[in-house]
Formats: C-alpha cells, sequence, structure tokens
C-alpha cells in the first residue's frame, strides 16, 4: 500500500445544493496532490434530489464512488460505513456542506505509522448555542474519562487505515470519533493538530442538533466509557501475556 494514498470520504445528508461544489472541490485538490487516491461519497438517505446529484457530478471522475444508505443511520453509521469501505493509507473524512477547505489537505506534513492528524476550528460562530453547549461537553468529557485532551474532538481527522483496522469500533454514532482518538491516545499515537478554518454554510442549515441526539449522546457517552475502559484493560493484558 502506498504510504501516502489517500482514501478521502464525503458525508451527505439532503446537501443537493452543496454537494457537487464540494465534490469538485475536493477533486480537484487530490488531483494536485499527486498521489494516488480514491472519493467516497456516503450518502446517508437523503430525502432530496442529492444522490442524482452525486452520480452526475462523479461521472466522468473514475476515482469517485456513490455509497447510499436506503434509509438515514446518522453521522456514526456514516462513518463506519466510510471507514469500512476505504482502501488506501490516508484515511479522512470530511462533510459534504463545503465547510472544510480541502486547500488544507496542503498542510498535511508527510506522516508516518505512529501518528495521525486532527484539524481544529478557533471559533465556531455558525453553531447555535445549542450546539456550542453539546461540543463543550463532548470536549469536557474527553478530557476528564477518558485522558483526550484534542482542540477540536469533532472536526477533521487522518488516520492510517492499518490504525482504524485495529480499533474494533463499538459506537455507532458521531461518538465513534472520541472512541478512535481515545484508543488511539492508549496505543500511544501522536497527534499532529493544525488550525482549520471554518467555511460559510453556502446553502440550507446544519442537521446536527435535537433533543433526540442529546438523548443518545448521554447514552452514548456512558457506553463509550465502558468501551475505552473494556479496550484499555485488554491492550493490558495483551501485553502481559505477551511478556
Amino acid at each position: 500500500m502506498n504510504t501516502n494514498s489517500w482514501s478521502l470520504g464525503i458525508l451527505c445528508y439532503n446537501e443537493e445544493e452543496n454537494i457537487e461544489n464540494t465534490i469538485k472541490k475536493a477533486h480537484a485538490v487530490l488531483e494536485k496532490l499527486q498521489q494516488p487516491y480514491e472519493i467516497l461519497i456516503i450518502d446517508d438517505g437523503s430525502s432530496d434530489k442529492s444522490k442524482e446529484v452525486i452520480a452526475k457530478t462523479i461521472a466522468n471522475i473514475l476515482e469517485a464512488k456513490l455509497i447510499a444508505h436506503e434509509v438515514n443511520k446518522g453521522i456514526g453509521e456514516a462513518l463506519h460505513t466510510f471507514y469500512s469501505s476505504a482502501q488506501n493509507e490516508n484515511v479522512v473524512y470530511t462533510p459534504g456542506d463545503g465547510q472544510f477547505d480541502y486547500e488544507e489537505l496542503f498542510l498535511v506534513p508527510t506522516f508516518q505509522q505512529g501518528y495521525y492528524v486532527s484539524f481544529y476550528r478557533i471559533e465556531n460562530t455558525t453553531y447555535s448555542l445549542f450546539r456550542n453547549i453539546l461540543t463543550l461537553i463532548n470536549k469536557k468529557i474527553n478530557a476528564v474519562f477518558l485522558g483526550l485532551k484534542l482542540r477540536d474532538v469533532n472536526w477533521v481527522k487522518i488516520y492510517k487505515k492499518q490504525d482504524l483496522e485495529q480499533l474494533n469500533l463499538e459506537i455507532r454514532s458521531s461518538l465513534v470519533e472520541s472512541e478512535i482518538s481515545a484508543k488511539l491516545f492508549f496505543l500511544g499515537r501522536k497527534i499532529i493538530e493544525i488550525e482549520s478554518k471554518y467555511l460559510p454554510r453556502m446553502f440550507g442549515q446544519s442537521k446536527g442538533a435535537s433533543w433526540a441526539i442529546l438523548k443518545k449522546a448521554i447514552f452514548d457517552t456512558l457506553l463509550l466509557v465502558r468501551v475505552i475502559g473494556k479496550f484499555r484493560r485488554q491492550q493490558k493484558n495483551n501485553r502481559y501475556n505477551s511478556n
């Protein structure tokens, strides 16, 4: 496997007005990187015309593929679909709303096994107060219960494919990103943090916050603490048995 090859995922749910431009920008940057790549667009059961727009946009992009969920399953399941489908070495998910600046991939240094990249936003004035509170709670939980001190656990990250394959991911919500980061932290992976702009959304509104999501986040936070605790015990046992 080429150590500089890329699997770029674009997560889409009802983004018919944004997704074409997002795909085109991603494709243009990956072409300029001059490394092997694939683009996987995960449509999470969109009820608008997103799938049709995606299919038309990638018709002449040989490296791009649409993977569609028949029904909306949520960002966690979309991430699982992407991570399990990615074939290349550097695995990076991005939102389909166009708010990540793909030019920032040029800021990523060549990094080998033992590292992963975490982009972070300085400020987020477009989030509602409700969503900012959710983000703050998530950040505090990561620090207190998981020992994880990332500046922005909910933004774009780049992992090594080999790392993802050994994590046995269990969380099925958006907190899967906290699970990945906490497990990698325990395994001794080092974080490369890169400042990121948060581009304004051109069309539509963010779909990331609701009371239903809050209730699920509370349940999954308790599950996450148990999952990470179990992972740590298993790793310690593996190290003990190998000595």
